[in-house]
């Protein structure tokens, strides 16, 4: 019996092809994914609220690709409801990216036609978040915040800096006072590995910090130095300098990105033990609470 399921999910496109640089203006519009299932009645379930239900629906999926479409859209539009456009605009993609795999997979013409209409919808909705995001940068109004919850988990440095990573960054600058300690050294070493496997080609790292008189200054110049000559490796120079009188914590790359993090690059608590989950994947490990804000500036201080 064929699979009759279906993928329906809530997307917001703009009323006006000029957007405002402050406002979206959204309307609703329904996008399911397969051809004649908004005409299909379903029944109502009273353990999910009815924006859930029509947001999001549900789809029993035939394939890894079809499964990953479903959540990295849905992540998508979540994040375009909150406004976190650059976030949104990289979960399209890449969930564009999963549908085009599901149409070349798929040989029913109408099902092809009706993936086709539904990937343009949501390249359309890219392309104006894209627009709306080059219009803010250009205007230097670019202002995004991250709230980090007590005890919040996701906020790997992959996940939190993957939306401003692409090849125009080379350079990056980190002032942060607390590259000290030995979990703080390992921080500062997580945060170069996660350049390193970016799509960056960053060939220059600046670490600005203050010295560390209290648990050890040799410990601290010896594994800074030991992380400089494993970055020579890959062909990236570690230029580092202390100052006994910063304060702020700020992270700039030279594609005109600012990221501020209350807390610095030290924002992971503890685990219980070395064995607890989130000692390895830091998407698991909790948080400290603390705000990030993102800015976008057209030239990147060069000292």
């Amino acid at each position: 019996m064929r699979d009759r399921s279906l993928l329906f999910l809530y997307f917001r496109k703009p009323e006006a092809a000029v957007l405002s640089s402050r406002h979206f203006h959204h309307r609703p519009i329904h996008v399911f994914l397969e051809p004649g299932s908004h005409q299909k009645k379903r029944k109502s379930n009273p353990g999910i609220s009815a924006r859930s239900r029509w947001a999001f629906g549900t789809m029993s999926v035939n394939s890894g690709v079809e499964n990953s479409a479903v959540i990295v859209l849905k992540r998508a539009v979540e994040l375009d409801e909150n406004s976190r456009f650059l976030e949104a605009l990289v979960c399209y993609r890449e969930g564009i990216d999963l549908l085009l795999q599901v149409l070349k997979g798929t040989k029913d013409e109408k099902k092809k036609s009706h993936y086709r209409q539904k990937i343009s919808d949501y390249m359309d909705r890219a392309e104006q978040i894209k627009r709306h995001l080059e219009q803010e940068k250009e205007e230097g109004k670019y202002h995004n915040q991250i709230k980090i919850a007590e005890n919040g988990t996701g906020f790997s440095y992959e996940n939190l800096f993957k939306p401003y990573l692409n090849e125009m960054l080379t350079e990056v600058w980190v002032e942060d006072p607390y590259i000290r300690q030995v979990h703080q050294l390992y921080n500062f070493l997580r945060f170069c590995e996660m350049l390193l496997k970016g799509p960056c080609k960053v060939k220059t790292i600046h670490l600005l910090t203050t010295k560390d008189e209290e648990h050890g200054k040799n410990q601290q110049i010896s594994a800074l130095n030991e992380i400089k000559e494993s970055l020579k490796n890959y062909g990236i120079t570690l230029e580092m300098s202390f100052s006994s009188s910063i304060h702020d914590r700020e992270i700039r790359f030279n594609s005109g990105w600012v990221i501020k993090i209350g807390r610095g690059l030290d924002y992971f608590k503890k685990t219980e033990g070395r064995f607890s989950v989130g000692y390895c994947d830091f998407d698991l490990r909790p948080c400290h609470e603390t705000t990030v804000d993102i800015f976008h500036i057209k030239h990147t201080k060069k000292t």
